[in-house]
């Protein structure tokens, strides 16, 4: 005879457990303690076994005979329901283990030895700062899109727009990454990709040709009280037109200073190949000069509060700022403008400056030929180059 809430709820404890049955295999097991146990008995494979429904009064009657019908289901499809609750309390404690940010170190260090060694600490000093403290411990199933644009809406209020579209780009490949190993089932970041703030791209801020004089001039007379280091780096800059980050963090190493050559290696470039920069004389006389005030450290341009460390981009920037220049020059801009002056006033072809940018080229055919570094030609182009600035003088 089939049970009712009355008479579980007056079911009264004696000296044994003993069983109220529903019908189907299902009964309430009341304990000598007054402790009542929802149970259904089955048979699987030959073998009968027990199923726990619950415990009486907070799983109903109701909601007792609807997890018994989820389990006939099961055992209907050939499904053990004991093994199909196993299993899903097996899946559940491995998600709560898996949280975005457990996810995210196992896909830093399965991709960490393809970057360069301050790529990498860059990645995951943003996503520490950035990221880990909004969804670092939320299993990475449960992260849902608009979670996800409320963190990276946050790097956008910053003004950090550029930041936000990146970060969301290395969400995205860690989200791949736990969809390839099992551990999620989408990636949301594609569906936010269309809610970020579109991104300008801007150029580096660099005079013109005809400013050049100028600026040569306002170097010259120091007006600004620059120390002589960071005059000496600007003048480098100016002369070889390298990236910022590649003149800061120059050493001594990489001087050969016989063959008038600045040998940057490929750890320190920013498409990870050696980078050979023809020294002109009058490069080779800035360094000279900056080797009597350094020359003791191992870095070319050490910090003067403290040496064992380089200047910092903004030792650049600032000087620019004093000399009249801020807004409309930055270090970036020295490879602008010597681009467009080298092609324009001393005639020379687009790819032989573009390597010496050390620029990758665009396309598989110049890919092809990306062997030809034209190095003797460079090293006659850095001297013309050097001997116009000084001739502007």
């Amino acid at each position: 005879m089939a049970l009712t809430d009355i008479k579980c709820k007056s079911a009264s404890p004696r000296d044994k457990p003993y069983r109220l049955s529903d019908g189907k295999g299902m009964y309430l097991e009341v304990r000598p303690n007054g402790s009542k146990y929802w149970r259904y008995k089955y048979r699987f494979v030959g073998k009968e076994k027990l199923l726990a429904l619950g415990v009486y009064p907070e799983t109903s009657l109701a909601e007792a005979r609807e997890k018994l019908l989820r389990a006939r289901k099961l055992l209907e499809g050939g499904v053990d329901p004991s093994q199909e609750r196993k299993k899903k309390k097996a899946l559940a404690k491995e998600s709560a283990e898996n949280t975005f940010e457990v996810i995210a170190w196992e896909w830093y260090a399965n991709r960490k030895s393809r970057w360069r060694e301050r790529y990498a600490e860059e990645i995951i000093t943003r996503l520490e700062k950035d990221i880990f403290p909004e969804i670092g411990n939320i299993p990475i199933v449960e992260i849902e899109p608009p979670l996800l644009l409320h963190v990276i809406r946050k790097i956008e209020n910053r003004g950090a727009y550029e930041l936000a579209k990146r970060q969301l780009q290395k969400c995205g490949e860690i989200f791949r990454y736990a969809i390839a190993t099992g551990k999620a089932l989408r990636d949301p970041s594609q569906d936010i990709k269309e809610a970020l703030m579109p991104v300008r791209k801007e150029h580096f801020a660099a005079i013109d040709i005809k400013e050049l004089p100028e600026f040569i001039a306002a170097l010259e007379r120091n007006d600004a009280r620059l120390y002589q280091s960071t005059r000496n780096a600007l003048k480098l800059i100016m002369l070889t037109f390298v990236r910022t980050s590649e003149l800061i963090n120059a050493t001594w190493e990489e001087i050969d200073f016989d063959n008038k050559e600045w040998v940057i290696p490929a750890e320190r470039m920013k498409m990870g190949k050696v980078h050979i920069v023809p020294l002109s004389c009058q490069a080779i006389e800035v360094l000279e000069n900056q080797k009597i005030l350094a020359g003791q450290w191992p870095l070319v341009f050490p910090s003067s509060v403290k040496p064992r460390n380089s200047i910092s981009n903004n030792t650049i920037l600032g000087a620019l700022k004093r000399l009249g220049y801020q807004g409309r020059m930055t270090g970036h801009g020295f490879r602008a403008l010597a681009m467009s002056a080298i092609k324009q006033e001393l005639g020379y072809r687009h790819e032989v400056v573009d390597r010496q940018l050390a620029h990758v080229p665009k396309n598989k055919i110049d890919k092809a030929y990306d062997r030809a570094l034209f190095l003797k030609e460079r090293k006659i182009m850095m001297q013309e180059w050097a001997d116009y600035l000084e001739n502007l003088k």
